[in-house]
C-alpha cells in the first residue's frame, strides 16, 4: 500500500525546491548553445514488453482536431499520438529538450538564426515522405496564418521574421531579435504538430476535422461522444517504438463514472488529474495494483470579464469583483477536496518568475485582510453606480474544478451584494461562447508546458495581438511590457517587467482574475509503464515509450 502512495502531501518547501530545480533547467537551453539530441530511450528498470492496447479516459471532447487552433488538453490527449513535433520535452528529464523530427540543431552566436536538420526517412501515415517543406508550411500556418484561420499561439512568435527550407532536410528560422524562450517555448511546443504541406496549401482548415501525421500511432477512428482509436505505426521513425499495439481514448465527462472506470480497470488512467479524495479512494480499493504520481502544475483557472459589456467596461467594477474573492482562505478550504492549492499571480508560484508573497499582497484581490478588501469592493461598486443586488451570469466549463471554483466565486460575490447565476457548459459550446463574447464573466485557464512568461502572459495581450484574450480589451501598455520582457535576456530584469505586467492586469485594470494554482495527481494501474508525470498535462502524451506489463 505504501508504494502506491507517492508523496500524498507535498509541503510548500518541497514545492519551491522542485520549481527551483526547474528554474535551473530553464537557463540550460541557451540560445547560443547548439544541441545534439538522440532518440529518447525508456528509463524503465524492467524490460519493456511489446503488445497490448492502452485504454485511458479523457474528461472532455475537443472543439476541433487542429492543435494549432485549440487550447484544450481534450485535443492533445487523444490525438497527440498521431503526430510529431520538431522538438519536444523529455518527460523523464524535464525540462530538458530533445529532438523529435529534428535530429540536430544549431543556433547562431547572435541568437538570430535557428537551423534544424530533419531525420531522414520519416513518412506520413499515407506513405509520403516528410520534408522540410512540410515543416515550413506548418510553422507558417502557426506564425503567419491565412485569413480565417485561427492560430492560438501566433503572438508568441512575434520574434520570427522568416522561415525557409535551404534543402529537403533543413529548416531555417530567422529572428528579428534574440528571444530568451524561442527554443523551449517555441520549437518544443507540444501543440505544433507537423502537418502535410500539400494539404495545408489546398485547405488550411482540413486538419480541424481530419487526421494525418507522422506519429507513433496511425489513426483508426474517432467516434464523437465515445472514443478515439489508434494502431501501431510499423513505419515509425524510431526503430523499436512504439511498444503498444494500439490505444483507445474513451471520452468520459461524468467524473464519478471515470473514477469508477479506473477502479474497475475498464480504463487504466486519466492523464489530466484526479482529486485528493479520488486518489485516496482508489488507493484504498486497489492498493499496490495502482501507482500514484504527483507534481506541482503549471495550471490555474482564471475568471475572464467581458470588458465590452456594461458595467464590466469600468475598471472599478472589475476591481470590486477581484477584491471580493478571498484567495488565502480559499487555498486552505479548496485544497482539502480539489487540486487547487497555491496562491499566485500570472506565473506559477515558486517558479523562476514568480512574484514573492510580500509583493503579491500589495495587489487588490491579494490583500490578507478580506474584510478590508470587501469594504473597498462595496465602495467601488457604489462609486461606479452599480446597484445593490446587481445580477449577472458566470459561465463555467463542465469539468472540474471549473464548476467548484465557480460556486466558490459566486458565494464570495454575494458577500458584496451581487446576485450571480451559474451556468455550466460543455467544452465545445463553452469554447464557442469564449470566441464570440457570449458571456458576462466566464472561467478560462492558464495551462502551459513550460514556466516562461512568453507563454504564461500570452492570453493577456490586446485582443488584436492574440486570439486567446477573451476579455476583449486593447491595452498597448501591456503589449509594450510583453515585448520588452520577451526581448530581455537578463533574467532579473525580465522578472521586473513581468511583475509590472502582472500589477496592471490583476490590480490596476483588473482585466482578468486568477483563482489558485493547481497540484497534479495521476493514479494509474501499475501495469502501465514508461510514463512519467511532469508539471504539465500537455506533455508526454505521444505514448512513444509507454508499455503494458501484462
Amino acid at each position: 500500500m505504501a508504494s502506491a502512495r507517492l508523496a500524498h502531501n507535498i509541503s510548500r518547501r518541497e514545492f519551491l525546491a522542485g520549481t527551483a530545480a526547474a528554474a535551473l533547467g530553464l537557463w540550460s537551453c541557451s540560445p547560443a548553445a547548439p544541441s545534439q539530441p538522440s532518440p529518447q530511450a525508456s528509463p524503465a528498470a524492467e524490460q519493456p514488453r511489446y503488445g497490448g492496447e492502452l485504454v485511458f479516459a479523457v474528461e472532455a471532447e475537443p472543439p476541433s482536431l487542429d492543435a494549432h487552433r485549440e487550447t484544450t488538453f481534450a485535443v492533445l490527449h487523444p490525438f497527440a499520438p498521431f503526430y510529431s513535433t520538431l522538438l519536444k520535452f523529455d518527460q523523464y528529464n524535464y525540462p530538458k529538450v530533445v529532438g523529435d523530427l529534428a535530429e540536430s540543431w544549431t543556433v547562431s552566436p547572435d541568437g538570430l538564426v535557428y537551423e534544424f536538420k530533419l531525420r531522414d526517412g520519416v513518412k506520413f501515415h499515407d506513405g509520403t515522405p516528410l520534408t522540410s517543406r512540410d515543416v515550413v508550411a506548418t510553422y507558417r500556418k502557426i506564425i503567419f496564418p491565412p485569413q480565417g484561420v485561427v492560430s492560438a499561439r501566433q503572438a508568441s512568435y512575434s520574434a520570427v521574421e522568416s522561415i525557409e527550407a535551404p534543402d529537403s532536410r533543413t529548416v531555417r528560422f530567422k529572428l528579428k531579435y534574440p528571444s530568451a524562450s524561442m527554443l523551449t517555448a517555441g520549437f518544443a511546443s507540444p501543440w505544433n504538430w507537423i502537418y502535410k504541406a500539400d494539404i495545408i496549401e489546398k485547405d488550411p482548415r482540413w486538419y480541424e476535422k481530419n487526421v494525418l501525421g507522422t506519429g507513433a500511432f496511425k489513426f483508426v477512428e474517432y467516434v464523437p461522444g465515445s472514443h478515439v482509436v489508434g494502431k501501431k505505426n510499423e513505419d515509425y521513425f524510431i526503430k523499436g517504438r512504439p511498444y503498444l499495439d494500439g490505444f483507445r481514448a474513451v471520452f468520459m465527462t461524468d467524473r464519478s463514472a471515470m473514477v469508477a472506470a479506473i477502479r474497475s480497470g475498464q480504463v487504466l488512467t486519466n492523464f489530466r488529474t484526479v482529486f485528493p479524495n479520488e486518489r485516496d479512494d482508489l488507493v484504498r480499493a486497489l492498493g499496490d495494483k495502482v501507482a500514484v504520481q504527483e507534481s506541482s502544475w503549471i495550471g490555474t483557472i482564471t475568471l475572464v470579464i467581458n470588458t465590452e459589456k456594461k458595467p464590466f467596461d469600468d475598471p472599478r467594477v472589475r476591481r470590486a469583483l477581484t477584491l471580493a474573492i478571498d484567495r488565502w482562505g480559499g487555498a486552505q478550504y479548496l485544497s482539502q477536496f480539489t487540486f487547487m492549492r497555491w496562491v499566485g499571480g500570472l506565473v506559477r508560484p515558486g517558479g523562476p518568475f514568480a512574484m514573492p508573497e510580500s509583493e503579491l499582497e500589495k495587489i487588490p484581490g491579494y490583500w490578507r485582510d478580506i474584510n478590508k478588501s470587501r469594504e473597498e469592493a462595496r465602495r467601488l461598486l457604489r462609486e461606479a453606480g452599480v446597484p445593490e443586488g446587481f445580477s449577472f451570469t458566470l459561465k463555467s466549463r463542465n469539468i472540474e474544478p471549473y464548476p467548484t471554483f465557480g460556486v466558490y466565486a459566486i458565494d464570495q460575490w454575494r458577500q458584496i451584494g451581487l446576485q450571480v447565476q451559474h451556468q455550466v457548459v460543455e467544452t465545445g459550446p463553452w469554447t464557442q461562447d469564449l470566441r464570440t463574447g457570449n458571456f458576462d464573466v466566464t472561467n478560462y485557464f492558464i495551462a502551459e508546458y513550460f514556466d516562461d512568461p512568453d507563454l504564461l502572459l500570452l492570453a493577456f495581450l490586446s485582443s488584436d495581438r492574440t486570439s486567446v484574450n477573451y476579455a476583449r480589451y486593447i491595452d498597448r501598455t501591456l503589449d509594450d511590457l510583453y515585448d520588452r520582457q520577451s526581448r530581455e535576456l537578463d533574467p532579473e530584469k525580465r522578472k521586473q517587467l513581468v511583475w509590472e505586467f502582472e500589477r496592471r492586469v490583476l490590480g490596476e485594470m483588473a482585466y482578468q482574475m486568477i483563482s489558485l494554482w493547481q497540484h497534479r495527481i495521476i493514479v494509474h494501474w501499475a501495469k502501465l509503464k514508461g510514463w512519467k508525470i511532469t508539471p504539465s498535462h500537455y506533455l508526454g502524451q505521444d505514448l512513444v515509450d509507454v508499455w503494458l506489463a501484462e
